[in-house]
């Protein structure tokens, strides 16, 4: 598993880390940025990175029936763990789904799109790059709202800027592929 991990620590730094000022979504100015859908819209990228979360899981023992998060950090990850959690050698189809910001203002007006989620049903929430980790809680929050129990949160890239003590403090267990320290200290090597 630790080789997988240095292949994606690898891919994000030379594929989606930049050196430059920016506005981040929690509205922080940053001087890094972490383009994330450089890697997890490529093939290679979103299966190295879906295969190690299954790993992950599979390692851990979490027991979850669904995987989603904030659109659109999570959607592309978690549908591929999805379709790579029913083949060998994992035979554990995971459903997903996904949280946007604020309900549809047409057809059923939903928040949460995928199969419907239900009572007590065990997730697990993704997300490409935590920060403050507000949009993970509005997620957390979200499905919560619907009786669902978040197992655990994990996103690819922990900016280590707060997000994590945020989301411990709302009682959720968080796991990150990579910390900037991580990342930053990969461009040194």
């Amino acid at each position: 598993m630790e080789e997988l991990r240095q292949e994606i620590i690898k891919l994000i730094f030379t594929r989606a880390y930049q050196r430059r000022k920016v506005i981040l979504a929690s509205g922080r100015e940053s001087d890094f940025y972490i383009d994330s859908k450089q890697v997890t819209l490529t093939a290679e990228g979103l299966y190295k990175i879906a295969l190690y979360i299954l790993q992950l899981i599979h390692k851990e023992g979490l027991k979850v029936s669904a995987v989603g998060g904030p659109a659109m950090g999570a959607v592309p990850v978690a549908a591929a763990i999805s379709a790579l959690s029913r083949g060998e050698p994992f035979n554990s189809p995971l459903d997903t789904f996904f949280v946007r910001s604020e309900a549809k203002k047409h057809g059923l007006e939903n928040r949460i799109d995928g199969p419907t989620l239900r009572e007590g049903l065990p997730l697990l929430l993704l997300d490409d790059v935590l920060t403050t980790g507000g949009s993970v809680l509005k997620a957390v929050q979200a499905v919560r709202q619907l009786g669902c129990k978040v197992e655990k949160v994990i996103v690819i890239v922990d900016r280590q800027e707060g997000g994590r003590e945020n989301l411990e403090k709302e009682g959720l267990s968080v796991a990150a592929l990579l910390t900037r320290e991580e990342l930053e200290s990969f461009g040194t090597k």
